[in-house]
């Protein structure tokens, strides 16, 4: 293994990134805060000055994909469509099958410079999570309980009130409501059959009212649906501990939102059918290893490492001079503090990762009443 190789694979140094990631992340969101008297003086403001301190978060995270493990994103699209990215306001559909596909997603909102702004269709317990939750919280991010009955209204009213906002952005959603699994894939194809419709290999059900809200309290101000559907090459089963090593992201098709009906259940027809050609799509990129669409490689931008390496000079600095001092000061009790507060900063970060892990990741799925699955 070479030097460089070596270092990466070092817990030093993915605690420092984790300390600056954290430690900036706790200031970003302190500030945020204060933002929030500019809301009913200038809402746009508010709005513009939470997507450039959301790009000083996300990004980060980005960061480590593109820069720090060195993965290499080829994006599968029509020519002729590559120019418009970046430069209109979309619903994008995202598979749910890997445990970083939301930083491959995020990956190519930077790509196309719309990651402060990007929004994303969440569960309502990431909302209370530190530093990404809080983020998410002033960007306007939609959180819902998962359960229709209560999740509609307040939905509705926030995808209302995203139609006058002053930046592109890119609507992201996971129709299948949650990450793919074996158990939770048998569960759906369970539903599949008692609702009379086909079966999926690679995806779950999609949920479709969600979609078609979105759709609906949207559709004036999007100019279209990108269906994405992301893999990685040789079968491997990428995760955040493992990123260090280089993987590639594909992203095919889109689709103009016009050709998405109004009315709901047409809507719900035609997202069934969509998730039938991405099957056949996922069949044969397993089949070719390649997608039927021409090759593109977004240009990277330099703008997330250089993000990254100013909170590290910012943060780095008092971190090590606060551990000369106590190194110098010979106490015993301070030493052991100083222990402690590392091992708990290693089991925060463990927990944090842990979050995206499909092993544990929630229960959503595995136990639904399966007639009232979507």
């Amino acid at each position: 293994m070479d030097i460089v190789g070596f270092l990466k694979s070092q817990f030093i140094c993915h605690l420092l990134i984790c300390y600056i990631f954290i430690v900036s992340g706790l200031i970003i969101n302190f500030i945020q805060l204060f933002t929030l008297i500019l809301w009913p003086i200038n809402k746009q403001l508010f709005r513009r000055i939470n997507c450039r301190l959301a790009y000083c978060i996300s990004s980060q995270m980005v960061m480590l994909l593109e820069w720090w493990s060195g993965t290499y994103c080829t994006l599968y699209t029509d020519p002729e469509s590559y120019h418009k990215y970046g430069k209109e306001n979309a619903i994008v559909i995202l598979n749910h099958n890997f445990e970083i596909d939301f930083l491959c997603g995020w990956n190519f909102c930077e790509r196309f410079g719309v990651l402060g702004s990007s929004k994303v269709l969440a569960k309502k317990e990431l909302s209370y999570m530190p530093i990404i939750g809080w983020m998410w919280y002033f960007l306007e991010i939609v959180f819902c309980k998962r359960k229709w009955e209560e999740d509609r209204k307040t939905v509705m009213q926030k995808l209302l009130n995203l139609r006058d906002y002053p930046e592109n952005f890119w609507f992201l959603i996971h129709c299948e409501g949650t990450r793919f699994t074996e158990q939770k894939h048998q569960i759906s194809m369970q539903v599949a059959e008692a609702k009379g419709l086909p079966k999926l290999k690679y995806h779950l059900l999609p949920r479709t009212k969600g979609f078609a809200v979105t759709v609906q309290c949207l559709r004036n101000v999007v100019s279209a649906v990108y269906d994405s559907t992301l893999n990685f090459r040789n079968n491997e089963n990428p995760t955040l501990l493992g990123v260090l090593n280089g993987k590639k992201y594909h992203a095919d098709l889109r689709i103009p939102l016009e050709e998405v009906p109004e009315d709901e259940q047409e809507c719900s027809n035609w997202l069934h059918k969509l998730y039938q050609e991405k099957d056949a799509f996922q069949e044969e990129y397993y089949r070719t290893g390649t997608y039927p669409a021409v090759p593109i490689v977004p240009p990277r931008r330099p703008w997330t490492l250089l993000n990254w390496l100013f909170w590290a000079l910012l943060l780095l600095y008092p971190l090590f001079k606060l551990l000369i001092n106590m190194i110098n000061s010979g106490s015993s009790l301070t030493l052991a503090s100083f222990a402690f507060v590392i091992v708990m900063a290693s089991v925060g970060v463990r927990w944090m990762i842990g979050v995206t892990e499909i092993n544990k990741g929630s229960t959503y799925g595995n136990n639904d009443n399966k007639q009232k699955q979507k």
